[in-house]
């Protein structure tokens, strides 16, 4: 096995920000190979992210974002656990992040749990109908639409959304490894998205 060098951990530290002893721990059980500690690290993270999942999270920030030389607006409501944290630079920094996300990919809602039902049967109607019409037989359709209306819920939903820096990256994921970095729940509670001319309901 590779010798463990202080300057490798701190190669990944700088990339992860995960703390000295889980870099160190993650190159010896990856044998030194960067790439795999990283995947290691993340494994790591989510988990401790998802132990975390359930803590209460009072404090945050109200984030804006304009975008597109005032035509796009982002008010997105981001919480933690602490005060301390919702000042914090990379809170601030996620918080940016995702308030961009949102101007770019225009999702409606934060995740599918807040899709109403009766947006998802008129979704999956609509589908089927489709899949019909293009020949296929009824007894397989439902299996194609379960697969569309989860592509729906990935261009509908912040959460389920590809990262537009990081397209391989889901926000859930994104929010994720910050919660595992920050040491902290991270919750997005709401967002509103304003376009310029759009029409009003």
């Amino acid at each position: 096995m590779p010798e463990i060098t202080a300057q490798m951990v701190k190669d990944l530290r700088d990339r992860t920000g995960a703390p000295f002893l889980d870099c160190k721990n993650a190159l010896n059980d990856s044998d030194g190979d960067i790439e795999k500690a990283l995947d290691l690290l993340k494994i790591k993270g989510v988990a401790k992210a998802s132990k975390k999942a359930s803590r209460e999270t009072p404090e945050g920030s109200i984030t804006s974002y304009i975008h597109a030389g005032g035509k796009i607006g982002v008010l997105l409501e981001i919480n933690c656990e602490t005060d301390f944290v919702a000042r914090n630079e990379e809170f601030q920094q996620l918080s940016r992040e995702i308030a961009m996300q949102i101007a770019a990919a225009n999702p409606q809602y934060v995740n599918s749990g807040d899709v109403p039902e009766s947006v998802v049967e008129k979704e999956k109607e609509v589908m089927k109908a489709q899949v019909i019409e293009e020949g296929k037989k009824p007894e397989i359709a439902d299996k194609i639409v379960e697969g569309k209306i989860n592509k729906f819920f990935e261009e509908m939903c912040l959460l389920e959304q590809a990262y537009i820096r990081e397209p391989k990256t889901k926000i859930s994921v994104l929010i994720q490894n910050a919660i595992a970095k920050i040491g902290e729940n991270i919750v997005v509670r709401r967002f509103e998205r304003f376009q310029l001319g759009e029409p009003l309901d």
